[in-house]
């Protein structure tokens, strides 16, 4: 199953917009009023990558089959939310499923769309979304708490893991997300079955007005200095443009398009590679005369398990793998070539496959 991605935002923000224009298999209804979006819209989204094209134009395979990430269109989240406003249990009960959060931020000005927010300020408005994460997460550490001080005087494993819920509590107390602490793997069992909101990655999205599609305004400025003080990534978009640029099928009005707004590719292309490093992922790929394809694994998968990615059974009777570089294969032009000049790589069970690498695997039935 593909790893997931939350689209999140207060109501209005372009959410539903935004995730019309990077999902191609789902549609979500975009209109101008709050909850618009009340189950939420899941998509599977092709991740570009430009390497399994030029991988194509060296083999001449019969089909190229890119990977994919999940998207998901969440409701629009209200201040209370935590409490049950709006749509709140029903929001924060999908972010819980998800991996990671695409938080797209409205930096644009239009009366005509409507906003009960007051004047547009997107550092409040991301810290609306941030404060309602933080005290469900309070909620669900406190209560913990109380389960396990008792034990913690006796059991010197639990005490540790109190003590770890004591400094995730002061976090949260001081306004700031959980995944920001830099807890250890040993300090994230304590937290481990809580399954905490401000713990999963976040990439922010400044939607902008059409002239600040490429230098961004004083509103993503704004956004970004908040962004870049906890180490996120903030993309500046235009989602309806972006909308607009996925509806056309003719590639030459596309190309047109982006030149007359000075965008040398769609930004979503950008979103979307940006989304698949979040969520800590990297791509190996097969490639043979019946199709390129690419394969998602986390980084830092070894060799067994990435083929396990293609079939169960590749893992359990795993022998060996061939590896080519990606740029050796590109400078090369084929796989024999490759394996001639003493490129092709074979591999056991303890390599940790790299981002690009071209794979054959061998193994038992």
């Amino acid at each position: 199953m593909p790893l997931r991605a939350g689209i999140v935002g207060l109501p209005n923000v372009g959410k539903s917009t935004l995730f019309n224009a990077v999902s191609n298999s789902a549609k979500a209804q975009a209109a101008n009023y709050r909850f618009c979006t009340i189950e939420p819209n899941v998509g599977l989204v092709d991740v570009p990558d430009k390497r399994m094209d030029k991988l194509a134009e060296l083999v001449v395979p019969n089909r190229l089959v890119p990977t994919q990430i999940e998207l998901v269109d969440i409701a629009g989240l209200v201040k209370g939310a935590s409490k049950g406003e709006g749509l709140g249990n029903k929001f924060l009960g999908n972010i819980r499923e998800v991996d990671a959060i695409i938080h797209v931020v409205r930096c644009f000005e239009d009366e005509n769309v409507l906003r009960e927010e007051g004047a547009i300020n997107p550092v409040s408005d991301k810290e609306i979304i941030e404060t309602e994460l933080q005290i469900k997460d309070l909620e669900s550490v406190e209560k913990k708490m109380q389960k396990t001080e008792k034990q913690s005087k006796a059991d010197v494993k639990i005490k540790a893991e109190y003590d770890t819920l004591v400094r995730v509590r002061t976090h949260l107390l001081e306004g700031k997300n959980v995944i920001t602490l830099g807890l250890s793997k040993e300090e994230r069992v304590a937290i481990a079955d809580l399954f905490l909101l401000t713990e999963k990655p976040i990439l922010y999205v400044a939607n902008v007005d059409e002239k600040s599609i490429i230098s961004g305004n004083q509103y993503s400025e704004a956004l970004k200095k908040a962004v870049e003080a906890e180490g996120s990534e903030l993309i500046v978009l235009n989602n309806s443009i972006e909308a607009q640029i996925t509806e056309m099928e003719d590639l030459d009005d596309k190309q047109m398009f982006l030149d007359e707004y000075g965008l040398s590719e769609p930004g979503l292309n950008r979103l979307i590679q940006s989304t698949y490093k979040l969520l800590n992922l990297v791509t190996y790929f097969t490639a043979g005369v019946q199709e390129v394809r690419a394969w998602t694994i986390e980084r830092g998968w070894k060799a067994p398990q990435a083929a396990g990615v293609i079939h169960s059974d590749f893992e359990k009777g795993f022998i060996k793998a061939e590896v080519i570089a990606y740029d050796d294969f590109i400078h090369y032009g084929s796989e024999s070539a490759c394996r001639d000049n003493g490129r092709l790589r074979i591999e056991g069970k303890e390599y940790v496959v790299k981002d690009g690498d071209v794979m054959h695997f061998r193994f038992n039935v």
